[in-house]
């Protein structure tokens, strides 16, 4: 990971920008202050071009087949809900033909029920579908009620009528349209800011998971104070990027970001490595030098395997972060120091305090806050999404072009335990890319000699185990179906049709799902406009 987290030039944040700026473009520019006011437009004008009384129109509600007006001149927005059966309307949306009836007053039906709770009477009536222009079928009916003076409609009305539910077709669907590409782009929008949240230098900061989430809601706080901080975490958990991720969100973003590893200096260099020295100072100096201190002053300094620096330069450090203040060897000048310490281990330091392996005055001088990054076992759920960031980074890196990852690979990731952490999983991934041929997939049998022995492992256990359930798809495919259709549910507020974007499938397909698995569905009480709203995506 250390490789990948060096600071590049500031032209991917730029693009982040420009990305966000025309997002925001999109949604200004696809802007509606009300879907009534196309519909409106259509209720009140029909009237007036095919001289009638009254014009309805009507939706349907494709889970529950309800049938609502949605505008009705004369209605004062009163919200009627026609019958599938028994109503004209309910028989033109269920036929898909238009129908027209020039003496209503001679039998009875929906219409004299309407009467009744409007006070008006209808003595003939026009109705034709609306047709979905995208392969739905039939999405409403528009109605007319009583032709001007006492004339009675006619073929020339139908065919207009029906050329008018044709565009007032163009505009419902263009509101569903419209209502879409503004999710998708305020989802872009949240994804691209995200991004920015989690990119340090063009490199990326992987958080799928609530941990990992927790971990960057504390980078962003910390950021902000003028604090030390102690990141702790196993190797390859990527705790140097987080340093300067840390580093990047705050006020010293314009001054040097100076890393150490302390593990990699020799004993007898640690002082002259850290506080510099004078020209002649000892064999060798040939001329003066500043100390990693001095190289970071209004940065931030990065000590990472804080916990293997040698008890007997301790003091001098804690001085150091103490004063703020220090001299270079062969000189008793003393030199000034504005850095800020974020400090990284392996290591329970407070453990290597009770054990005297590490001053106790330093290790509560050296941070103020402390951040944990857990390891990439306790923390699945960013598996994957790392596995394919470093499947596009290392092809591009190695000019390479494979077809991605077998199925075999993806559950071998998944179950792995990544002893190596995140580093373990790009030293893999670049280990496949390379042996993987181009137009080809990578398969299990290109892995390094840990996963192909835990490969062999599952697979024994797999094939003698007596429980066969395991190994039909069908059983588990109706087991992962149910599992995530119950997290996307509760991730919806129980919101079907938010559940199914998440999902990436249709409404329609996870009503068959719920009804397939004999789910339980969380009662709907939203009221029939509201309905065609959500179907939009208001």
């Amino acid at each position: 990971m250390n490789s990948e987290s060096r600071l590049a030039p500031t032209a991917p944040r730029t693009h982040l920008n420009i990305l966000q700026q025309r997002l925001s473009q999109v949604a200004n520019s696809w802007a509606i202050d009300d879907y009534r006011a196309f519909v409106t437009f259509y209720a009140r004008m029909l009237p007036k071009l095919m001289s009638v009384e009254r014009c309805t129109i009507y939706i349907l509600d494709i889970e529950s087949k309800k049938i609502c007006s949605i505008f009705g001149t004369g209605l004062s927005e009163r919200q009627i809900e026609a019958p599938m059966d028994g109503s004209i309307v309910g028989s033109v949306i269920s036929s898909g033909r238009s129908h027209i009836d020039n003496y209503l007053e001679l039998h009875d039906g929906f219409h004299l029920y309407v009467a009744e709770q409007t006070g008006f009477t209808c003595k003939n009536m026009l109705c034709c579908p609306i047709r979905s222009l995208s392969g739905k079928g039939v999405i409403g009916a528009v109605q007319l009620i009583n032709k001007s003076g006492g004339s009675l409609f006619d073929d020339d009305d139908l065919r207009h009528l029906e050329e008018a539910a044709h565009y007032l077709s163009i505009s419902i669907e263009s509101i569903v349209l419209n209502q879409e590409i503004l999710r998708i782009a305020g989802y872009l929008n949240s994804e691209v800011h995200r991004l920015g949240q989690t990119s340090v230098g063009g490199s990326l900061l992987i958080a799928e998971s609530p941990a990992m989430r927790e971990v960057l809601e504390l980078v962003k706080v910390v950021s902000e104070a003028p604090i030390h901080v102690l990141i702790q975490g196993e190797n390859g958990t990527g705790k140097e990027l987080v340093a300067r991720m840390i580093h990047e969100k705050s006020e010293r973003c314009a001054r040097s970001f100076v890393p150490v590893n302390c593990a990699c200096i020799p004993e007898t260099l640690i002082e002259s490595e850290f506080f510099g020295h004078e020209k002649g100072a000892f064999s060798g100096a040939d001329a003066s030098r500043k100390g990693r201190f001095e190289e970071a002053d209004g940065g931030t300094l990065f000590l990472d395997e804080i916990a293997e620096m040698p008890l007997q330069n301790q003091p001098k450090f804690l001085r150091a972060i103490q004063e703020g203040e220090g001299s270079r060897l062969g000189s008793n000048r003393i030199v000034s120091y504005d850095a800020r310490l974020i400090s990284a281990t392996n290591k329970d330091l407070a453990a290597e305090v009770k054990k005297g392996a590490f001053r106790e005055d330093l290790f509560f001088r050296l941070f103020s806050v402390e951040i944990f990054i857990p390891p990439l076992r306790q923390r699945r759920e960013d598996i994957l999404p790392l596995a394919f960031h470093f499947l596009e980074e290392t092809q591009k890196r190695f000019k390479r072009r494979v077809l991605g990852y077998s199925e075999e690979i993806i559950e071998l990731f998944e179950r792995y335990t990544w002893p190596g952490n995140v580093r373990q999983l790009l030293k893999e991934v670049e280990r496949l890319v390379a042996l993987t041929p181009d137009g080809s997939l990578i398969q299990a049998g290109n892995c390094s000699r840990e996963l192909t022995a835990y490969f062999e492992t599952i697979s024994l256990e797999s094939g003698s185990s007596g429980e066969m359930e395991g190994l039909v798809l069908d059983d588990q495919v109706r087991k992962i179906e149910i599992s995530l259709i119950e997290k996307a549910l509760k991730e919806a507020g129980g919101n079907k049709a938010k559940a199914a974007r998440l999902l990436h499938i249709s409404r329609q397909g996870l009503d068959k799902k719920l009804k397939r698995y004999n789910m339980r569905q969380r009662p709907r009480s939203t009221a029939p406009a509201a309905d065609l709203e959500e179907r939009a995506g208001c």
